[in-house]
């Protein structure tokens, strides 16, 4: 796997060597023109200057190989100078060779080659006379390569020199993301303190920000599951008690003082099915499974199926009341989730009714939110220990719940983005469930 290091230093590596290649081609493109514009105006300045010497100096009476050096026409070196008359004889030139004579015929800069030899070459008019002057295209490639190559040196060593400190540089930018590294090394495994590296820049803070929530919530999780652990064992260690004692005291009895202690332990296996059942719920609730098996419920359905589920012998006690235009609209939630939550109310509601009393199930749909209320006629509850109701394993008083069914409503209230909410008054507690609805199209 590439280390971010690495990939940073690729990628703005590949950034510095197209910008500085498209730079350097241009300056050596544009360099390359300035000095082939440079010789030619040497050569016609030449020109030029052999010109007006030619006037102060004595011309051949007849045609003749007269040859004169760059330095009595005051030729730079490697220019060589020829002047000739209209007719195309020739009169001087700076070098000896009869065999390269340069052509005159054509005025101003052109290319001619001479003996395998390529030229360039610049003619000017003066009077009756021609002066050309010329140099090697070779000498001239020569002079633009050495220029090349002193004006290319330095771009490549300023390129690899920023590379160098690119590379620096991303490594001392990833300092602080190391630090954070190690420190998560040195960490014990079972340790969620708050991480805590100093000096991190402002773009790492949302990181080291995040991770400290992490550890917060897996240390909550794990304080939970402590809990849960402590009073799971706590809650199931009375039942299995209580079953064991009934069961020692029907085998030490006969008759009726027999067929009580077999009842009794029945109800508290009963007790102990149903506090396994809503561990289990609440597990999967808080855990990442998936509970969507494509049913699809409308609002009243949910509510006739939760009152169906209801604790044996409370159906009969629960009272629904529907609007005439309550909608068809399903749940937006998985349809499991919401009768085990409404369910949940209404066996709670019922333990704390008296018998002779109703339950009462209000539905209403208003857009795409559907209302549950759950109202039971028992003593109410204190406006203090309304915060406790949905902890697990908390009951009020002598309550004969296990103490999760409210825990289970909450977790699914939190994973399906519903709303819970208790209003505890004189005559009972009410409890409003809103669940989302899906848009009709």
């Amino acid at each position: 796997m590439m280390s971010l290091r690495v990939r940073l230093s690729l990628i703005l590596g590949a950034a510095f060597l197209l910008i500085w290649s498209f730079a350097a081609a241009w300056m050596l493109y544009d360099l390359r023109n300035q000095l082939s514009q440079s010789l030619d105006q040497r050569l016609g300045a030449s020109a030029h200057m052999v010109a007006s010497l030619l006037k102060q100096m004595p011309m051949p009476d007849k045609v003749g190989d007269q040859s004169l050096t760059a330095e009595q026409l005051g030729m730079p070196n490697g220019i060589a100078c020829q002047v000739s008359s209209l007719r195309g004889e020739v009169l001087v030139r700076t070098h000896a060779n009869s065999n390269q004579v340069l052509d005159a015929q054509q005025t101003g800069f052109h290319d001619q080659e001479i003996d395998g030899d390529h030229w360039r070459s610049f003619t000017l008019v003066m009077g009756n006379l021609r002066v050309t002057t010329a140099d090697r295209q070779s000498e001239r490639d020569g002079l633009r390569q050495s220029v090349l190559l002193a004006a290319s040196v330095p771009v490549l060593v300023a390129l690899l020199g920023s590379l160098a400190l690119l590379w620096l540089g991303v490594g001392r930018g990833l300092a602080p993301l190391n630090r954070m590294r190690d420190a998560l090394k040195r960490r014990s495994a079972d340790s969620v303190e708050p991480l805590v590296v100093p000096g991190l820049p402002s773009e790492l803070q949302p990181l080291l920000e995040t991770q400290n929530q992490l550890f917060q919530r897996i240390a909550q999780t794990l304080e939970r599951e402590r809990r849960l652990t402590g009073d799971a064992a706590h809650e199931l260690r009375s039942p299995l008690t209580a079953i064991k004692t009934h069961l020692q005291v029907a085998r030490m009895t006969e008759g009726e003082a027999r067929d009580r202690s077999l009842a009794h332990a029945e109800e508290g296996a009963d007790r102990l099915h149903r506090t396994l059942e809503q561990l289990l719920l609440l597990a999967r609730v808080e855990g990442s499974l998936s509970f969507d098996d494509g049913v699809q419920c409308s609002a009243e359905e949910v509510a006739r199926l939760a009152i169906h589920d209801a604790r044996q012998g409370g159906r009969e006690r629960i009272e629904l009341r529907l609007p005439k235009d309550i909608s068809s609209a399903a749940v937006e939630m998985p349809s499991v989730l919401a009768i085990a939550a409404l369910r949940n109310l209404l066996d709670n509601a019922l333990l704390h009714t008296p018998a002779d009393a109703q339950v009462v199930l209000s539905l209403e749909t208003d857009g795409d939110k559907a209302r549950f209320c759950v109202r039971d006629h028992g003593p109410g509850i204190s406006s203090d220990d309304l915060q406790h109701l949905t902890q697990r394993f908390w009951r009020n008083g002598k309550s004969p719940g296990c103490g999760l069914g409210l825990a289970i409503v909450q977790a699914i209230v939190q994973r399906c983005v519903c709303s819970l909410r208790f209003d505890s008054q004189a005559d009972g507690l009410r409890v409003e469930l809103q669940m989302p609805l899906r848009v009709q199209a």
